[in-house]
């Protein structure tokens, strides 16, 4: 492991990052720490203090701490909880994310800056340092395991409502990677789960209006984990009227009406109907249905129509073994 974090503590305190190099004389923290020692800190030569695993940072994101020894003592640092990271200690990770040149540690420092985020004072605090901006420049790391880590720490990061304001920005980048990675990968995972947070009000889900087919077709190609984490987005933009206009004229693969069978996984076919149900309660005009009927391939032609299959599939799933599903097909037909 080539960085690692220090802390040196002392009059007028300041904190740096230093690097491992091989042979040198920073250690990791051995096992075995006995019942009288500190079950934080422990000495392992001269002047150093290794701070054990479970202790401050390495306790939320598995890095050993070493340090020179501080001339004050520092115990009420070492044993604080993830939940009480000082500002210094995030100003010191942020500063290690933007100079570090090794994609692991990338990773091992967004990880821990992911975990803190968690907690709403260190989310206040990574915005006030300008940290979402230096977290999302990673959304484009060349290391896929980096801009996975990029996305979930933008994920816990967007739990809080100011922060949204600064996170926004970047749907577009988020959007993209979308598109371009793998289907059903970790990122793409990630990437849905960001929007799904950042689209639980309605405040911000016009910025995804021009996204509705790239997630209709994400639907009809990924496994369950990813068609769950779709449907989570599309119904949160269902559930706001101002956005069903362009969710019903939005191009949409007919094989969605397929997933309305009693072999989907039920955590999908539960979201499904949700969603249809939530569009199957807008009423447009006759002349706007009109207009919709003329749009070739649009969402409204394909599960709302006249013409649309959905009808005829949610009457079989009428018998579906699960009750709750039962009950949603029965809502949605009555």
């Amino acid at each position: 492991m080539k960085a690692l974090l220090g802390i040196v503590a002392g009059a007028g305190a300041s904190y740096g990052i230093y690097k491992l190099i091989s042979g040198g004389s920073f250690k990791r923290g051995k096992k075995g720490v006995t019942a009288s020692e500190s079950p934080g800190v422990r000495s392992s030569q001269p002047g150093e203090v290794t701070l054990q695993r479970g202790s401050l940072l390495a306790k939320v994101s598995g890095l050993d701490v070493v340090c020179p020894r501080p001339d004050v003592a520092s115990a009420d640092i070492i044993h604080q909880s993830p939940s009480n990271l000082e500002p210094q200690h995030l100003k010191m990770l942020l500063s290690c994310l933007q100079t570090s040149n090794n994609s692991s540690d990338r990773c091992r420092i967004l990880l821990t800056l992911g975990n803190a985020a968690a907690f709403t004072v260190n989310q206040n605090l990574i915005r006030e340092f300008e940290g979402i901006h230096i977290i999302a420049g990673f959304l484009s790391d060349p290391a896929a395991e980096v801009r996975v880590q990029t996305l979930n720490a933008l994920n816990n990061l967007c739990m809080n409502i100011p922060n949204q304001e600064q996170i926004k920005v970047y749907v577009p980048q988020v959007l993209e990677l979308i598109e371009m990675s793998p289907v059903n990968s970790d990122l793409q995972l990630g990437a849905l789960r960001l929007l799904t947070n950042l689209s639980v009000t309605d405040k911000h889900q016009h910025l995804l209006k021009e996204s509705i087919t790239l997630l209709l077709s994400l639907l009809v190609v990924s496994n369950e984990a990813l068609q769950v984490q779709t449907l989570k987005v599309l119904v949160n933009l269902s559930s706001n009227p101002d956005m069903m206009d362009d969710i019903v004229q939005a191009q949409a693969p007919a094989s969605v009406v397929l997933l309305f069978d009693a072999r989907t996984a039920s955590p999908v076919l539960l979201r499904l109907l949700t969603f249809a149900g939530n569009l199957k309660a807008w009423r447009p005009s006759a002349q706007v249905a009109d207009e919709l009927r003329r749009t070739q391939d649009c969402l409204f032609r394909v599960m709302l129509d006249e013409s649309s299959q959905l009808h005829s599939r949610l009457v079989q799933l009428l018998s579906h073994p699960d009750g709750e599903i039962q009950s949603q097909v029965a809502r949605i037909l009555t």
